[in-house]
């Protein structure tokens, strides 16, 4: 991957995300910190850093000294039923103020019920109902937080039969209504084609290109008759293939590596990001893309 990570000056005078990211895990934040590898921006995962002081917000502070980060949150609950989590809103808000990430995103998903968190990202019925009651939630965090929120699609292994619309046509309203951004993760469109039959590509055509600002590569386990979003393996070949076809059609979006279990070392999530942005150059330059 070319050139230097950003610095703090340089994205807060008007610069966007480029190229491909990386999810900042506590296994690479030495190197990280003392080797400042050729990557362009970091995400974070909001929820593993809220506790106050200590070692690792110290760390957090020198990493976002020399790179660009984002916030991915999973603790929002933006289909829930409960009441917004405002204690949690408030953390999200210190961090933002803290470390100024350049975007902040959570999942259209629930993620509690009757004050129980199950720390999962549960999937909602895709009703006019739903839709009202979403865009709501996601108007309030907006407000609270002052900032535009993108929404991720998520994987999922059920459907309900109560659902009007598909998740796309979901999320488009979404997006329209409570003048969101969008967060397009190809793995878990992918991951969803195999275990609901849905045909992979065809998601992304129904989205408003214009709100999607950031884009998710992650790697799946195969369970045989299904699939799990486990984030514990490189992207698959067909994940690729089908960045291929997302990334033709949003060349200039920011991309990111997710890995999130037996995380392997530094270099090989850095290979999966120069893969990438090999694909990226090809599909800028070539009429048929290769993934491979």
């Amino acid at each position: 991957m070319d050139g230097q990570p950003a610095t703090a000056t340089q994205w807060t005078t008007g610069e966007g995300l480029t190229g491909t990211g990386l999810g900042l895990r506590s296994a690479h934040i030495t190197r990280v910190l003392s080797q400042q590898p050729l990557v362009p921006w970091f995400e974070i995962l909001a929820d593993n850093h809220t506790a106050s002081g200590g070692l690792i917000p110290r760390q957090l502070a020198a990493v976002r000294a020399d790179y660009p980060i984002t916030l991915h949150c999973v603790g929002m609950s933006l289909g829930g039923t409960d009441p917004l989590d405002y204690d949690y809103l408030r953390t999200i808000k210190r961090l933002m103020q803290t470390y100024e990430p350049v975007l902040v995103s959570d999942h259209l998903c629930f993620s509690s019920h009757a004050s129980h968190q199950y720390h999962d990202l549960l999937p909602l019925p895709y009703t006019e109902e739903a839709l009202r009651h979403v865009t709501e939630r996601v108007r309030r965090v907006q407000d609270f937080l002052g900032i535009r929120l993108l929404v991720e699609n998520v994987s999922s292994y059920l459907t309900y039969r109560h659902s009007t619309l598909s998740e796309p046509e979901f999320l488009a309203a979404l997006a329209g209504e409570a003048d969101c951004d969008l967060l397009f993760d190809v793995n878990n469109d992918y991951v969803n084609a195999v275990n609901h039959g849905d045909p992979a590509g065809d998601f992304i055509s129904q989205l408003p290109q214009e709100r999607i600002r950031e884009i998710h590569l992650a790697g799946y386990e195969d369970k045989g008759d299904y699939l799990i979003d486990a984030h514990n393996n490189r992207v698959a070949d067909p994940v690729w293939a089908l960045f291929s076809e997302v990334i033709r059609q949003l060349p200039d979006i920011p991309v990111l590596i997710e890995w999130d279990n037996d995380i392997p070392a530094l270099d090989i999530l850095l290979d999966e990001a120069a893969q990438a942005e090999r694909i990226r150059e090809a599909c800028s330059t070539e009429v048929t893309c290769r993934s491979r």
